[in-house]
């Protein structure tokens, strides 16, 4: 019997015990690892506001402001502390509907219930003023300043690229970034944004039962200062892209200008485009899906993100192989009868004097010359079989970055395309091709896709002999003398082809091409320039024009690449919207004032 009562002693003390620590846990996890309450308990006498930074202001090459910042207000609630309140007068005096109020409340409920959430965003002032006459009868809402992009010129939309808010992958990616934060989507606000968004502070106050703000907390000992966003210089000419967007209106395709010195984007222009402020406030999320659903694709950067074949803009490339691999000089002369003899008069040409030179067959863009010069490098007896020569003269046009990346700071940069020997042993069978059967990529036609940035990089290598810096559009970010991120844009990258002489005689062929060939009717008085003229077979519909030059012909300022999609010969109309460009920045003012006006006055979208 006494056995059995001390059995029951220990029992009834281990279930003390085991509902002892079960305590003591639960007070340890509800005040040091559950911090709902103390939230709950701060966020009852205290507010945080976070303070958003201004975003860097972005000012083009001379100084010219391109993107501003503007007060803006959002309307943030917790809803923990809530309570019973008129929601159609919150509706009423924030003009949205009671279904949108009702979505973002459920939002910010399954986020948190003690931590802000934004409900509208990006309020007028006059809509802030009168809210803030009535915020009283709304507790648990409060407002919170903000900033928003503004635009002094709708231009290049496409460069600086847009703001918006972040979703839930890039917030568990990166910890900086919280529920109604912004980030920058694309262009110069995307690759640029650790120096652009600044640092967020918070002010920490104390408010009464009413929701209303009685002072600092401990006097704004524990507040933290925004720190605002770093400017950026980037390296677009404002006056000469505005110039540049103006010829290309109603018209597809894309310009991109380059400073052959420095590597400086100086204009990129993909068209149609979009005015930059559509994608700001409270109506970008209607604008985008307007804009997305655009058959013109305005969204789309053509100058980055398209791929089109370099047509005989790549015989320029072609010379430059040539005589690199010891097949081609300025003496050596082929036939031409319309077209390319050895495959019947495959790939077609115009209307020449044949046989024609090297220099000749630049400027004068025989097809039928290059397919020759094409194929005495792909059987050039140096290699001992065709793969070697191929592969010899693909990584010769890679080094040009064609079919490659120029590694450019502008986001989302597509690559373009060179076949491989791979594509082709899979296309016609292993040691079942030979030059002929790729005759085409001696003109830049067939597989070949080049974008219209790196046919204005490639210009720009000719215009040095064989050197370039990397494309880049950001010039200086802030005063910081000591930042890197910008060096890698200060280091001169080579082609594989270094022997000056060779590109000499391109350039002479590029002159002629002005002086006497194809681009003989786009001079400007008074300045030497050099020229190629192209026309890229389309397979969807009309063939595309294409143009690429650099002036002056000594001591070049400016490279440019133009493509208008669907508008046939390069000396067309990618030729004149070119010429009147270089006038433009070389000469500080265009005289050819009717084929300006043509150029202008012009609707090809559709044609």
């Amino acid at each position: 019997m006494i056995n059995q009562y001390s059995n029951r002693k220990y029992i009834i003390g281990g279930i003390i015990i085991v509902f002892s620590l079960i305590f003591t846990f639960r007070i340890f996890y509800l005040q040091i690892v559950d911090t709902s309450y103390k939230y709950s308990a701060e966020n009852n006498s205290q507010r945080r506001i976070t303070k958003y930074p201004a975003r860097g202001i972005i000012y083009d090459r001379n100084g010219k402001i391109l993107v501003f910042n503007e007060a803006a207000f959002d309307i943030m609630v917790i809803p923990q502390q809530t309570r019973p309140f008129d929601t159609l007068d919150l509706c009423k005096t924030l003009e949205i509907s009671y279904e949108e109020f009702i979505t973002q409340y459920k939002k910010a409920l399954s986020y948190s219930t003690y931590r802000p959430s934004v409900i509208v965003s990006q309020i007028s002032s006059k809509t802030y003023a009168i809210l803030q006459e009535k915020m009283f009868k709304f507790p648990g809402f409060f407002v919170q300043g903000r900033t928003l992009r503004k635009y002094p010129n709708p231009i290049a939309s496409h460069i600086l690229g847009y703001v918006g808010e972040v979703n839930q992958n890039i917030i568990t990616q990166n910890s900086y970034y919280k529920q109604g934060d912004y980030i920058g989507i694309s262009g110069i606000e995307k690759t640029y944004e650790q120096f652009l968004r600044g640092q967020k502070g918070v002010s920490i106050y104390m408010v009464d039962v009413h929701n209303r703000i009685m002072g600092s907390f401990g006097e704004g000992k524990f507040d933290t200062a925004a720190v605002v966003g770093t400017n950026i210089k980037c390296t677009i000419d404002a006056a000469l892209q505005q110039y540049g967007e103006l010829l290309m209106q109603h018209k597809k395709g894309s310009i991109v200008a380059i400073e052959p010195s420095t590597g400086e984007v100086l204009m990129l222009i993909s068209s149609p485009s979009y005015d930059p402020s559509l994608l700001v406030g409270r109506i970008r999320s209607k604008n985008y899906v307007e804009l997305l659903k655009d058959s013109l694709k305005p969204l789309f950067n053509r100058a980055i993100m398209a791929s089109y074949p370099p047509g005989s803009t790549f015989k320029l490339i072609m010379a430059l192989i040539g005589q690199h691999e010891g097949v081609l000089n300025t003496n050596t002369r082929y036939p031409c009868a319309q077209g390319y003899p050895p495959l019947g008069g495959h790939p077609k040409c115009h209307s020449h004097a044949s046989p024609l030179n090297l220099i000749e067959a630049i400027g004068h863009s025989c097809n039928s010359y290059f397919s020759y010069v094409f194929k005495s490098v792909i059987e050039n007896k140096k290699y001992r079989n065709t793969y070697k020569a191929f592969e010899a003269w693909r990584q010769i046009a890679l080094s040009f970055c064609v079919g490659k990346k120029t590694e450019s700071d502008i986001a989302n940069e597509l690559s373009g395309n060179i076949p491989s020997i791979k594509y082709y042993d899979k296309v016609f069978g292993e040691k079942r091709w030979h030059a002929s059967t790729i005759i085409s990529l001696g003109i830049g036609q067939a597989e070949m896709g080049i974008t219209p940035l790196q046919s204005a990089n490639v210009v720009s290598i000719i215009a040095n002999k064989g050197w370039y810096y990397v494309p880049h559009i950001v010039k200086e970010i802030g005063n910081n003398l000591n930042d890197t991120t910008l060096n890698r844009f200060k280091i001169k990258q080579y082609t594989i082809i270094t022997d000056t002489s060779i590109y000499k005689n391109v350039i002479t062929g590029m002159s002629d091409a002005v002086l006497t060939g194809t681009a003989s009717r786009l001079k400007i008085n008074g300045l030497d320039f050099c020229a190629k003229t192209g026309t890229a077979q389309n397979p969807h519909g009309r063939d595309h024009s294409v143009f690429v030059a650099f002036a002056p012909t000594n001591n070049p300022k400016i490279a440019i690449a133009v493509l208008v999609e669907n508008a046939g010969f390069g000396a067309t109309w990618a030729g004149p919207i070119a010429s009147l460009i270089i006038e433009k920045y070389i000469n500080k003012k265009v005289i050819r004032v009717d084929l300006e006006k043509y150029i202008i006055e012009t609707n090809l979208i559709g044609n």
